[in-house]
């Protein structure tokens, strides 16, 4: 049963996705070793209701490895580059490490060289 065995002991990292205040939060507070919320000016809010569920249940908040759901729209051209490294700083301030994001008209391949050219190299050292 269960094998292989996790690399990680007592069990691999649990990942929480969510944002409700009194049940998903806290429950991230209680089990979980990193979240995922959906990014957008409520960030900052959840992740106060998460640290004081932290506080509540003596887990240490800065333990959590926090997570976003967010857009990475470049622009057809690059026009929305500085608006999106302004977003993703913020959220850098904010102690999300890790942003789970989808490109649209990713087909194309523009956005994804627009992003490698001009966001990757200016948020790697964050």
């Amino acid at each position: 049963m269960n094998v292989p065995q996790p690399l990680r002991r007592p069990h691999p990292p649990i990942l929480i996705g969510g944002g409700g205040e009194k049940k998903t939060l806290r429950m991230v507070a209680q089990y979980a070793q990193a979240c995922n919320v959906f990014g957008g000016p409520e960030v900052a809010h959840k992740l106060d209701v998460l640290r004081d569920h932290c506080s509540a249940l003596g887990t240490d908040y800065d333990a959590i490895e926090k997570t976003v759901m967010f857009p990475l729209d470049p622009g057809a051209d690059g026009q929305n580059v500085d608006t999106l490294l302004g977003q993703l700083e913020d959220l850098s301030k904010l102690g999300i490490t890790h942003v789970h994001g989808w490109v649209p008209q990713v087909a194309s391949i523009t956005p994804l060289e627009i992003l490698g050219d001009r966001v990757v190299p200016v948020i790697a050292d964050w």
